[in-house]
């Protein structure tokens, strides 16, 4: 595929699943990202016949479905009752990767209150073990997203944030089943940046990258490019000379935002030499 062709458009809950794949289609969008928490594209919505047709729609149309957990869903839970329920929401998904003919699920560490990360980063990563354990099965691939920083006096701070936090869970996890989803403008809030994340993390390992444009060292925002200071063309040069092979998930704005930025992201790459 051509750069053009390996950046996607996160749909999120945008469109009904099957409407996502048709619209896909008519803007040349070979990768989407889509979730399945509620209304149309609830989990629990789909049945045998409806995921055929789906499945053929994505092969006909030669559509890459990727699915995203919600990051509300707490994956660091340990209290009693909540925790088996965040476990059967996500083997719900992992249930449907095959069902839907989806090539992959983004995945969370979870977040924790201030008082609490060591239990929490214990419980999150017991549960992605199991929740790899469990997609081996269902041959499934999980993708574990680095999340946003919060404010320093926040109470409530997201899991796999930094590069030393993110470290800790894949490097406990080492199966086919599970790999990695490298939200780009989430390290730009940080003072490594897209180079200092680059320069640690296991990049082979990265399967998707994430885009949208935000503020050097501010906070989390999903701005359209140009709205921020994100280079573009830098992180495209750092990532594709370092040999990523991927794709890419713009996440931002509307879906025709998120469609047009392609052309200007290619430009971008482009004019820091990069061969698309």
């Amino acid at each position: 595929m051509t750069l053009f062709e390996r950046i996607g458009v996160d749909i999120g809950r945008r469109l009904k699943l099957e409407d996502a794949i048709e619209w896909a289609a008519a803007n040349n969008v070979r990768h989407i990202d889509i979730q399945l928490d509620t209304g149309a594209n609830a989990v629990n919505t789909f049945d045998a016949s409806r995921a055929r047709g789906i499945r053929a729609a994505l092969e006909k149309h030669q559509v890459h479905l990727g699915l995203h957990t919600l990051s509300a869903v707490n994956v660091a839970e340990y209290s009693p009752f909540l925790s088996e329920a965040v476990d059967a929401y996500m083997r719900a998904y992992i249930d449907a990767m095959p069902l839907l003919g989806a090539s992959s699920i983004v995945v969370h560490a979870g977040y924790h209150f201030t008082a609490d990360p060591e239990m929490r980063m214990q419980a999150g990563l017991d549960r992605l073990k199991r929740m790899v354990d469990y997609a081996e099965t269902k041959k499934a691939l999980l993708l574990l997203e680095n999340l946003n920083k919060e404010p320093a006096d926040a109470e409530v701070h997201y899991l796999a944030h930094t590069p030393e936090e993110w470290r800790y869970y894949y490097d406990a996890i080492d199966s086919r089943a599970f790999a990695l989803s490298f939200t780009a403008n989430h390290a730009h809030l940080l003072p490594e940046g897209v180079e200092g994340f680059l320069a640690q993390i296991p990049l082979h390992r990265v399967v998707e990258v994430r885009l949208a444009d935000c503020w050097r060292n501010g906070h989390e925002q999903h701005l359209i490019p140009g709205e921020g200071d994100f280079d573009f063309g830098d992180m495209f040069r750092r990532i594709e000379g370092a040999g990523f092979k991927g794709h890419y998930m713009n996440a931002f704005g509307t879906l025709d935002d998120m469609d047009k930025a392609r052309t200007r992201q290619v430009e971008a790459a482009r004019a820091a030499g990069v061969v698309t």
